[in-house]
């Protein structure tokens, strides 16, 4: 199982099957260090768990790291179950550790029986195809050379060679849904039928190849559907997605959570998401990382860890030309002012519903939400395009776009200010 070109990182627990783990990494003379986690959860019984752990090592003669986790605060704060929790807390820090320890693989202890629990764990949490087609022997850099053991190998191991382990009360407990499996609905499958084990390992298998081509056309799509706007922010074309929705026909909210699954998409906020497609612009959906909004013929997908910082005002005070010609005061990337018609300092800030300016070519005034509507704004453009002001909190230019004629340079003006944003 352990080969001597590598490094493993052993995540032990202290139970049978991972004191079955270690023993056969120490048999093989393999290069290993041990990984254990306290969760905190069983007063007492982690403690113990711990130091037997840090014992096992000490008898192995290799090196012992053990992480404390408030796994119930965790939960809480994450919104997580406890088992989710104690999942994502531990798979980080082996990553981490690995890392730190040089090593090759984070080694596991799961078996088969394990990965036919996860089958139907998944299959009542509704995690689609990918939660069904079963554990991977090596997913990463995560190794599961136990996976086509049984349980029933696993404790004749235990018993040939007389292992030592710490046994976890709340394994025979019913509160929880993996034990509920494992005591009550296993029990009754095998009942039913003999070879039920060869028969649901032989499913995984095949759901394990499907999975595979389902991945592949999901990636495809993923690949069409998926624009790249500016700031990070995703865009999802509605009516081109509905094609490929008619093109598969289908008839549920598959594709959409595929589509926004990378971005913390539930298939219950998905299915939410799918439903607002022809309502008016504005819906918006949180993630916990992202933020999705319904925005005319797209959805909008903006990342909430995106710090926004305000970019610098650059000022240059330029003489006026001796003939004036209005053309060389047209540029994208500048603005050029009359520089005695505005109160300083100027700042940037982002638009109020109130605001309005004074666009070349029109008599009057606009509000600036109607430019933003004629020139097809999305929601989060419209959040984070930046305003020029002066003192006076009068607009001066819709950076990189339109400039107020109020502060236009003319043939009359003395000192001209050009400003660039940064």
């Amino acid at each position: 199982m352990f080969l001597p070109q590598y490094r493993y990182l052993l995540a032990v627990s202290g139970g049978r099957d991972s004191v079955v783990l270690e023993h056969i990494a120490r048999t093989e003379c393999a290069s290993y260090v041990i990984a254990h986690c306290n969760f905190h959860l069983r007063p007492g019984d982690c403690d113990r768990d711990e130091a037997f752990v840090r014992q096992l090592a000490g008898q192995s003669g290799v090196a012992c790291f053990v992480a404390q986790f408030d796994t119930q605060s965790f939960a809480t704060m994450h919104k997580l179950s406890v088992e989710e929790a104690a999942r994502k807390l531990r798979y980080e820090w082996f990553e981490q550790l690995r890392q730190q320890q040089h090593c090759d693989y984070v080694v596991t202890a799961h078996h088969r029986d394990d990965d036919i629990e996860t089958f139907f764990l998944n299959l009542l949490r509704g995690t689609g195809i990918a939660g069904l087609r079963g554990m991977r022997q090596l997913n990463g850099k995560v190794l599961r050379p136990l996976l086509e053991w049984s349980r029933a190998d696993i404790n004749a191991y235990v018993d040939r060679y007389q292992l030592q382990y710490v046994e976890d009360a709340t394994n025979a407990s019913v509160q929880y849904r993996r034990n509920q499996i494992r005591h009550q609905l296993l029990p009754m499958l095998r009942q039913m039928s003999p070879s039920f084990d060869d028969v649901m390992c032989r499913n995984m298998r095949h759901l394990s190849d499907v999975e595979r081509v389902y991945q592949t056309t999901i990636g495809s799509l993923r690949e069409q559907l998926l624009q790249e706007e500016s700031n990070g922010v995703l865009s999802v074309d509605i009516n081109l997605f509905k094609h490929y929705q008619a093109v598969y026909q289908l008839q549920h909210a598959t594709l959409m959570y595929e589509l926004l699954k990378p971005y913390g998409v539930s298939p219950s906020l998905s299915e939410d998401i799918l439903s607002v497609l022809d309502a008016v612009s504005g819906k918006q959906f949180q993630t916990p990382t992202h933020t999705i909004v319904k925005d005319r013929n797209r959805l909008l997908i903006q990342p909430l860890d995106r710090v926004e910082v305000t970019p610098s005002i650059h000022q240059e005070l330029i003489p006026a030309p001796q003939v004036f010609d209005g053309s060389q005061f047209k540029c994208r990337d500048a603005a050029f002012f009359d520089a005695d018609k505005i109160a300083q300092p100027i700042t940037l800030r982002h638009w109020l519903a109130s605001d309005r300016f004074y666009p070349y070519g029109m008599s009057g005034s606009q509000l600036l939400s109607d430019y933003f509507s004629n020139n097809k704004y999305s929601l989060i453009a419209k959040r984070t395009q930046w305003l020029l002001v002066d003192a006076e909190d009068r607009i001066l230019w819709i950076v990189g776009q339109r400039s107020d004629r109020r502060f236009g340079v003319t043939s009359g003006s003395v000192r001209i200010l050009k400003v660039t944003v940064g």
